[in-house]
């Protein structure tokens, strides 16, 4: 469970870890870079549980490269879901016309409470159980509309700024490897060397 929190090696060998992978992957800057982009934008969309799902399905409509986008869901994660929250809650109230919102601290709790009713409500579908939808149309209007709306913005920004800081430095690291690799090739293969002497006469 702390892992989830705080990953084993801390968050600096996480992002160096990401990083690393994403400079391996064998595809152009450019279909990478469309790959981050997919997956920094779904981390602003209330999907939560289905981030990996949705980053998938928007590279593949951009034709970029599904693990990049996979790997840089990694953009949401417990350090910045509050921020991400705040900011996407603030713009979807602002451009609903709407006052405030609440707290922001309470939205976590609300996406498990919404989780939980929801399975508890396909389970009575299947049961003698009653099913509710009461307490999911607020949270659908208090919390998931707003936030859907309002991480577009903000979602288009984080994940263009991604995209034009990354396929440069992709671009480079790419060239450098390949630099690598063709001196180590260069080293292996076979030099034709000569004997030292000239032609002998018969």
């Amino acid at each position: 469970m702390a892992s989830a929190v705080y990953p084993e090696g801390g968050w600096r060998r996480a992002f160096w870890y990401v990083q690393r992978r994403l400079q391996r992957l064998p595809d152009t800057p450019e279909k990478i870079g469309r790959g981050i982009w997919a997956g920094v934008f779904t981390t602003f969309t209330p999907f939560y549980g289905l981030h990996f799902v949705v980053a998938a399905m928007i590279a593949k409509l951009m034709r970029g490269n599904i693990l990049a986008a996979l790997m840089a869901t990694f953009f949401g994660n417990p350090l910045t879901y509050l921020p991400i929250a705040a900011a996407s809650l603030g713009v979807g109230h602002w451009v609903l016309g709407r006052g405030p919102h609440e707290d922001i601290g309470s939205v976590g709790g609300k996406f498990a409470s919404a989780g939980r009713e929801l399975a508890q409500n396909i389970w009575a579908l299947f049961t003698p159980g009653r099913a509710d939808w009461h307490g999911l149309s607020i949270f659908y209007h208090d919390i998931f509309f707003p936030y859907l709306i309002g991480g577009l913005l903000p979602g288009v920004v984080c994940a263009t700024v991604a995209y034009f800081l990354a396929v440069p430095v992709l671009r480079v690291q790419q060239n450098r490897r390949r630099k690598v690799l063709r001196a180590k090739l260069e080293k292996l293969s076979p030099v034709p060397r000569g004997d030292g002497e000239g032609p002998k006469a018969d």
